[in-house]
């Protein structure tokens, strides 16, 4: 395993205490592994140098290095458009469940949370945070300064999964707050909050629809726990739903096929329609490292510049 490989590790980075170096310690070790790859290209503040030869255009100079070297050097990569960012957060309180994880559901995406707004800032793209519940609680709108990165940080660190949630809503109520073309950036476990779960997917869709028809590119993270996605249980089992006093006593042997495959369907019905719509749904448990969700920002990213 690579040191960055290993920065990267929800493990490793439970054991770093405060927000702010937890988002460092991830974007750093990302970065270290990028820099090492054919993705070398899309920092911009961490993006590497090559001297100036001739033949290549100017206006890539970078004088900055001009003016404490006296030598000339192109940067790899420049950025040609800057993107705002919204950050995104479900604070229903099944986020804050794990089984056997270091980090909950909500833990991982308040660190994957604060990395990529850490990633944003480092790159002077304009980027806010906004959490929601039944309804919006929390809006910080979109700033590219570094006083933004610990305003941000500050929220996210006192941030806690209470109640219930209204997804649907929440997205909605969204849609006047990004009034220009926007990375929205979404945090949520997707999990119904009804017995009604296909009406309750179907209304997530149509307000991640209405985000793409006015103009908004839209990244859903789907974040589950480690033990949701693999149901690692035997024998007589008791499970009790973490919103209601609701407790059910199951054969995790007996349910575990079914159960399986229809959190497979779940996630396969949610990646196939957002495709459709152009919505890029990235599935994440809470033992995948958290290069895989900074690599999908990236990736979007590049689309749009």
């Amino acid at each position: 395993m690579s040191s960055a490989e290993k920065y990267l590790r929800p493990e490793v980075v439970r054991q770093v205490a405060r927000l702010d170096l937890r988002a460092k310690f991830i974007v750093e070790g990302f970065l270290f592994g990028l820099h090492a790859s054919p993705f070398h290209g899309f920092s911009v503040e961490f993006s590497e140098h090559r001297k100036y030869t001739p033949g290549d255009d100017i206006k890539d100079l970078d004088w900055n290095v001009y003016a404490k070297t006296g030598k000339y050097y192109i940067r790899k990569y420049q950025a040609e458009t800057n993107m705002t960012g919204f950050l995104v957060m479900d604070l229903s309180a099944s986020m804050g469940w794990t089984y056997r994880q270091e980090l909950t559901k909500f833990d991982y995406g308040i660190c994957l949370a604060a990395a990529l707004a850490y990633l944003m800032i480092h790159q002077q793209d304009p980027v806010g945070l906004v959490t929601f519940d039944t309804q919006i609680r929390t809006v910080i709108p979109p700033k590219s300064k570094r006083t933004q990165l610990a305003t941000m940080l500050a929220v996210l660190a006192n941030l806690k999964p209470t109640g219930t949630t209204d997804l649907a809503h929440g997205l909605v109520q969204l849609v006047p707050l990004a009034r220009h073309r926007s990375l929205i950036m979404l945090f949520s476990d997707l999990l119904p909050q009804t017995a009604d779960l296909y009406a309750e997917f179907d209304a997530h869709l149509r307000s991640l629809h209405l985000l793409r028809h006015r103009g908004h590119d839209v990244i859903v993270f789907h974040i589950l726990d480690e033990a949701e996605v693999h149901f690692p249980f035997s024998g007589l089992i008791e499970f009790e739903d973490i919103e209601s006093p609701d407790k059910i006593t199951l054969d995790a042997k007996g349910i575990r096929a079914d159960y399986l495959q229809t959190v497979q369907e779940f996630r396969d019905r949610y990646r196939q329609e957002c495709a459709k719509a152009g919505i890029d749904y990235v599935p994440i448990d809470t033992q995948v490292n958290f290069d895989k969700a900074l690599l999908e920002y990236l990736l979007q990213r590049q689309r749009r510049c």
